[in-house]
Parts: C-alpha cells; structure tokens; sequence
C-alpha cells in the first residue's frame, strides 16, 4: 500500500506509482516480476527497498530509472507520466533527473577519477564541478588516480560521484555494497547518507541485506514481486552504527 501517512501527505511526491506489474516470458513460463505495485515516494527521502533475489526489487528500480517499461500500470516523476513517455524523452528524463549507482562500478579504465566525472559533467544543464563533486564523496585528493590505483570502496565513491555531479533529482543505488566487504561498505552507504542529508536528493536503496534498512526514512519490504511492508523508521541510524 502507498505510503499515505499525514505527514507525507503534506510533502510532493516525487514518485506516485499505481498499479504497476512487469511480466515476461521464460521459453514457456510467464514470471510475473511486479504485481500491482502502488507506492509513493517523496522529496528528500531516504528510501530502502529490501528483498531476496527475485523479489522485484532491481524489476521496480529499473522502471523507475526508465530503464524498462511495465506491463500495466503507470509511474509518474512530479506529475509527468513518464510510462507514457517516447524513448526520447525517456533519455531525457534519464540525462536530467536521474543519478544510476550499480553492484559494480561501471568506470572507464584509460580515465583518471576527475575524468570518469567529467563525462557527465560535460553532458548535464547545471552540474557541480567534477572536483566538488569527488570532494563531497571524499576523493578529493584522489582525482588523478587511474580505477585499477583505487579500492573497490573508493572506485564505487567515484561512481556515486558521477552519479550525483548532474545534481539529479533521484538518486537510485542497485545493491551499492553487493561487491564490498563489511567495512568498506559502511563507508559507502557513509556517502550515500550524506548525498541525501546535504543535497537533499530523494533516495532509493535497494539491497537484500535486512541490516541496511536502519539508515532509511523508509523501508519497503518486497516479497515475489509484490510489496509486503511498507514502514517508516522513528529514528535513523547513521552508517556507523550498521551491524551485520
């Protein structure tokens, strides 16, 4: 069910979403991935969707980044429909408002930190400086540094900032610790929190691990491919404070 708690009620959604289910074919097998998901997501949250393997959530997480199209339903991003969008607009909408943060980094080898931003920066309307924004994830003394000269930690805090340097609206992190050990992934959802907390980007998290769901506002419960919880947390934890 939506989230439609007054105090939410009084703040703009970000994201409405009604009804939305997302099947397909196996050889013979239909797999319904979403089954009439409604939920509504709202600025400045922090956002975690918490599920196993096969519950919906990277399906969910896709549509919303307008990287897959539903089967039925619709998503709405600020009251634009953006299930009724063209695929140029969906590059749009994706070029402008979205911030895409994956399991694995995604950088380019042959381009130092400062230049993996800058490929964003120099596509986006009104970016941060590419600088500002490895200083905000903590690499500001680390722009010179090739991929294979940082950690794992430390190359994920560069795709947060590439992600984040186009000031996106949304903020949406598939499983950003997946490939991360215990420590080091602390200090990444570190960023993540302080990207929500600073900038006041809206925040979806999505990830398996139960443990992450004491740093949200919010934790959304998937279970095979339907919400089954949808709770606000009365106190945030801060990353440090993370246990599992």
């Amino acid at each position: 069910m939506p989230d439609n708690s007054p105090e939410m009620s009084l703040q703009q959604a970000v994201l409405q979403i009604t009804s939305l289910s997302k099947s397909y074919m196996m050889g013979e097998v239909r797999v319904d991935a979403l089954k009439n998901i409604s939920l509504n997501f709202y600025a400045g949250e922090l956002a975690v969707l918490l599920g196993a393997s096969g519950s919906g959530k990277s399906t969910l997480i896709n549509i919303i980044g307008g990287l897959d199209t539903p089967s039925s339903g619709k998503l709405f991003f600020y009251g634009q429909e953006i299930t009724a969008a063209t695929e140029s607009e969906l590059t749009a909408y994706r070029r402008r408002s979205i911030g895409f943060v994956f399991q694995f980094y995604n950088l380019i080898s042959s381009l130092t930190a400062l230049e993996n931003v800058q490929l964003v920066t120099e596509i986006a309307e009104n970016p941060m400086s590419a600088e500002e924004a490895l200083k905000l994830v903590g690499l500001g003394h680390r722009l010179s540094h090739f991929p294979a000269q940082l950690s794992g930690g430390e190359q994920q805090r560069v795709a947060i900032a590439r992600a984040v340097a186009k000031r996106p609206e949304l903020l949406l992190c598939d499983e950003p610790t997946g490939a991360l050990d215990y420590q080091t992934g602390k200090l990444v959802l570190d960023v993540i929190e302080k990207v929500n907390r600073e900038l006041g980007t809206t925040t979806l998290v999505i990830t398996h691990n139960a443990s992450i769901a004491g740093m949200a506002d919010r934790v959304v419960r998937l279970r095979s491919g339907e919400v089954f919880e949808d709770s606000r947390n009365l106190t945030r934890l801060s990353p440090s404070e993370l246990v599992w």
